[in-house]
């Protein structure tokens, strides 16, 4: 009995066996977490910051993946990843089941109006649109003190958009990030 409990939360936390977007989902997660977004690009290291640069880098891999038919099965079940690890990480906070919900909810909000945001700066190739979006999102309005803090993310952010749109499908689900 135990062990089946055990099977039943490792897969809900760590992804089920043959979790085909689990890879890539961890490929996100690490890059949002290297320490030059935080340290040349001023995002707050906080819970918030780190949130923030986990949708920022999932916002582009959705971009990418949407970007062909083959993509939007693996652009479903990695938002559904994203659900499911935001989940846990509210748990391990200490949210209660009655308002973990909410929490989850808005969640999804802020990364479709993050993917919306970045989207449509990286279509209409304006830096100035993208600052705004970053300044909105990662820095919650509060411009960092660094003055080239935000133009450090929008160029790795830019460049980052780019080499995912040239990187092949397959690669990139195996969770290979450029």
């Amino acid at each position: 009995m135990a062990g089946a409990w055990l099977k039943r939360m490792t897969a809900r936390y760590f992804g089920r066996d043959g979790d085909a977007v689990l890879p890539l989902y961890n490929a996100v997660v690490l890059r949002a977490r290297e320490p030059h977004w935080y340290l040349d690009g001023a995002v707050p290291d906080t819970v918030d910051g780190r949130f923030d640069m986990i949708a920022a880098i999932l916002s582009l891999v959705l971009i990418r993946l949407e970007a062909s038919a083959e993509g939007t099965e693996a652009a479903a079940r990695l938002t559904e990843r994203f659900v499911t690890d935001m989940d846990g990480q509210l748990r391990e906070l200490g949210i209660g089941d009655i308002v973990v919900g909410k929490h989850i909810g808005r969640m999804m909000a802020m990364l479709g109006g993050r993917l919306t945001a970045y989207r449509e700066a990286l279509v209409a190739e304006e830096p100035a649109m993208l600052d705004a979006a970053l300044l909105r999102n990662l820095y919650r309005g509060d411009a960092p003190g660094d003055a080239d803090a935000v133009g450090y993310v929008r160029r790795a952010l830019t460049l980052l958009h780019e080499q995912l749109a040239a990187m092949p499908l397959a690669r990139l689900m195996s969770g290979e990030l450029p």
